[in-house]
């Protein structure tokens, strides 16, 4: 992998993700810190949310849930979605791209565990799945919010990022519905999950320019029939 800096790298291609990155990564933490300060108990709206979906049941929503509690988190997001995404960047020619999808991935999973650790918010006593110690932030959201913002780094589209809040919010909807999480945990874990990733695509933003120009230009370059 070549590491020469491009010279023509515009700042912005750095400076934006960084900021960004630390602004949510800073709201994660403030919302998880005023959770704490007030004893872990849920905000009104993270109840009413709770009791909401408790009062409605559908055989689709439930499915749905289910369907998303296995691919948000587990052997699927640690081993499958790694793998298959770093595997098909390679595929695409672009290794860095892999590199920063993996790097991604686990410094997200383990800042949702650091701050599970710290706060140590207790779950809704309704929930109906298995899951690990600490209700905020929401690993699932988290990993969720991991991929959409990997995705939107490396392929700077639109539908690309309304596709991934799509994504996010629909992790969201699952892990509430099961009564996995408050409702303030699903946006922490997103918070956190985006935030990370910026952060990352901040440091990797030169190799990622470079490879992205290598692309741009291999595409342009006339074909030639002899």
């Amino acid at each position: 992998m070549d590491t020469a800096t491009p010279p023509t790298l515009d700042r912005r291609a750095w400076t934006v993700p960084l900021v960004a990155g630390l602004i949510l990564v800073a709201l994660a933490v403030g919302l998880g810190a005023w959770i704490f300060i007030r004893g872990n108990e849920p905000f009104d709206l993270d109840a009413e949310w709770n009791i909401l979906l408790a009062s409605w049941s559908s055989p689709v929503a439930t499915a749905f849930s289910q369907f998303m509690n296995v691919v948000g988190a587990g052997w699927f997001s640690i081993a499958v979605v790694p793998l298959a995404g770093a595997l098909l960047l390679i595929l695409l020619r672009r290794p860095w791209g892999a590199l920063f999808l993996v790097v991604s991935l686990a410094a997200s999973a383990a800042s949702v565990q650091v701050l599970k650790q710290t706060f140590g918010r207790a779950r809704p006593e309704d929930i109906v799945v298995v899951s690990d110690y600490g209700s905020f932030p929401s690993g699932h959201a988290a990993n969720a919010a991991t991929v959409a913002a990997i995705a939107l780094v490396l392929f700077p589209r639109v539908w690309v990022g309304i596709v991934g809040a799509v994504w996010t919010l629909l992790m969201a909807f699952s892990r509430t519905y099961l009564h996995a999480h408050w409702l303030s945990d699903t946006l922490g874990g997103a918070l956190v999950g985006a935030g990370v990733t910026l952060l990352l695509a901040a440091a990797f933003a030169v190799p990622l320019a470079r490879e992205r120009r290598r692309r741009t230009d291999a595409a342009a370059e006339p074909v030639s029939l002899l």
